[in-house]
């Protein structure tokens, strides 16, 4: 028979609870259940100061980007001012012998307008060599007693006609080459129609606003003809060459009329002309 101090584990009426939250140790002290522990919902403190460091942080690489921006377009600016001014250093490096001044076709001119500007380039040698060739058959027709103010007028020529033709049509035609610039341009048809009329002034040789024996042209050369053959023979060669240096300077100028017009720079030049005029009336 079971003894009255047995007692059941299942009975409703007992005093142990398996699943009570705490329970004696031996020592007799209480503690909470691992179980109890896990359940617990633990709180997290979240600041305001990470989201304010992260704001500013945020601020201040917009203020760096903006700054990085403005520079560039600054950059950018100025790279396209330099680019629309072409600055060149023209370092003198023609002639080869004793240059005295700049000059580099192949590297500086576009390909597609070299053959003009070489076919000018050589135009310019030819005034030269026209106008030392006047000076020789001048000096020539001095030596026969026709006077002193001719051969000071050859001088003249020479001295002026180089230099000139370099500053006022040669130089200008390169740099408009190079630089595609349409005023360039338009100052370069202005003093080169003078330069051909000068050639085929020359290569007449007229006795009007100037003594015409000092050119060697074809009226000198036959009025020659009829006292003096050799030096009229000499004055039929600076004819031949006056003749065709007109020539050569009619196809140049005809070549960059040509491409100044297929290019769009005759309505460029008349763009810019009339900004000219605008503002000097304001």
């Amino acid at each position: 028979m079971a003894s009255r101090n047995d007692s059941n584990p299942f009975d409703e009426g007992a005093d142990v609870n398996p699943f009570a939250g705490n329970h004696q140790n031996p020592n007799g002290s209480s503690k909470q259940s691992s179980l109890s522990q896990e359940r617990v919902p633990q709180t997290v403190e979240i600041t305001l100061d990470n989201t304010n460091d992260f704001k500013e942080k945020e601020k201040e690489l917009q203020a760096r980007e903006a700054e990085l921006k403005r520079r560039e377009e600054e950059l950018k600016r100025r790279e396209e001012a330099i680019a629309q001014v072409k600055l060149v250093i023209e370092d003198k490096n023609w002639p080869p012998f004793y240059p005295v001044i700049h000059h580099d076709i192949a590297t500086e001119i576009p390909i597609h307008l070299q053959k003009i500007q070489y076919v000018a380039f050589g135009s310019w040698l030819g005034l030269m060599i026209c106008l030392a060739w006047n000076f020789v058959a001048v000096t020539a027709a001095w030596l026969q007693g026709q006077g002193t103010s001719i051969w000071l007028l050859a001088i003249i020529y020479i001295i002026t006609g180089v230099p000139g033709s370099y500053f006022l049509w040669y130089r200008p035609l390169y740099r408009a080459m190079r630089t595609d610039s349409a005023l360039k341009f338009g100052f370069f048809f202005i003093t080169y129609i003078c330069h051909i009329t000068f050639c085929a002034f020359a290569a007449l040789a007229p006795p009007f606003f100037i003594e015409g024996k000092s050119l060697a042209g074809i009226l000198p050369a036959l009025d020659y003809l009829t006292w003096n053959a050799t030096l009229a023979g000499v004055y039929f060669v600076g004819f031949g060459l006056f003749a065709l240096e007109t020539t050569i300077s009619i196809w140049v100028i005809q070549q960059v009329y040509l491409y100044f017009r297929g290019s769009g720079k005759a309505t460029e030049m008349k763009n810019e002309a009339t900004k000219r005029s605008i503002l000097a009336a304001l």
